[in-house]
């Protein structure tokens, strides 16, 4: 199985107008050897988001998706080339229910769930909501843990978990994405078993970066966050053969601020 996670920053931007002849996102997915893909931050209707994947689903992909109760924010959303036997929006927490931040899905004898985080500000309620958010997700990670079917939750979690995740670290240890507490949240559900399957496969350097600013030079410098996880249960955090970051060859050739991380499973 080969797993494949992208905030696509608006799904309709990434199928039009951010796209180039014969290269965005379309063109990515027709030639991805992926078998499951989640995206985030759709920001689109569940109407919307099939009419814009209409030529990658027309091609056999199955979809699920959770759109947001605010229009053109959140929404995430699950392609599989696999049936998709059940789906579960929300992390088992009514405050989400609607916020089109949780999709879990059962496709090809795995789980598979694609998470959006939100980005959160120090010291007020936005804050506060992205912590009960942390809190609803890991209390369903823990679920999943205990099951005896494999698992991975895949999305953009809006955390830098270490010094090597993020380029300008030293900048933002007062910010969202790099608070000490959020940073320990991570290490507290890594400690239960789960496993950030890309760092196992990269140990001990900066990087690989999946996000860089529209703005400026930062993806020319690879001047990045690594933000976009796959956290595997051990049993299938065994089983990983490779895992990649898909960065654009260059700034005119991105079709979101983020990349795909791609990971295969034996």
């Amino acid at each position: 199985m080969i797993v494949s996670t992208i905030n696509v920053n608006g799904i309709r931007a990434a199928v039009k107008e951010r796209s180039l002849e014969n290269l965005g996102m379309l063109p990515w997915l027709k030639e991805t050897l992926a078998d499951v893909v989640c995206l985030q931050e759709t920001r689109a209707n569940d109407e919307q988001l099939a009419e814009a994947l209409a030529p990658a689903l027309t091609d056999g992909w199955y979809l699920a998706s959770a759109d947001s109760h605010l229009k053109g924010r959140n929404g995430v959303a699950i392609l599989s080339r696999h049936p998709i036997a059940r789906a579960l929006i929300g992390p088992d927490a009514d405050e989400f229910s609607a916020h089109g931040r949780y999709l879990e899905v059962d496709t090809a004898e795995l789980t598979v769930a694609s998470a959006y985080f939100p980005t959160g500000e120090a010291g007020t309620d936005r804050q506060l909501e992205k912590e009960r958010f942390m809190a609803a997700v890991a209390a369903r990670m823990d679920v999943l843990r205990r099951r005896r079917r494999d698992a991975v939750v895949c999305g953009d979690w809006n955390i830098g978990h270490t010094e090597n995740d993020i380029k300008a670290w030293k900048a933002n240890q007062k910010k969202a994405g790099f608070l000490p507490a959020e940073r320990q949240w991570l290490s507290d559900l890594l400690a239960t078993g789960w496993v950030d399957v890309v760092r196992v496969m990269y140990p001990d350097v900066t990087g690989p970066y999946s996000w860089w600013s529209w703005r400026g030079k930062a993806f020319d410098n690879d001047a990045g966050w690594r933000i976009d996880y796959q956290l595997a249960n051990r049993r299938l955090a065994d089983r990983v053969v490779s895992a990649r970051v898909e960065r654009a060859d260059a700034y005119a050739l991105r079709w979101s601020d983020h990349a795909p991380v791609t990971v295969s499973y034996a």
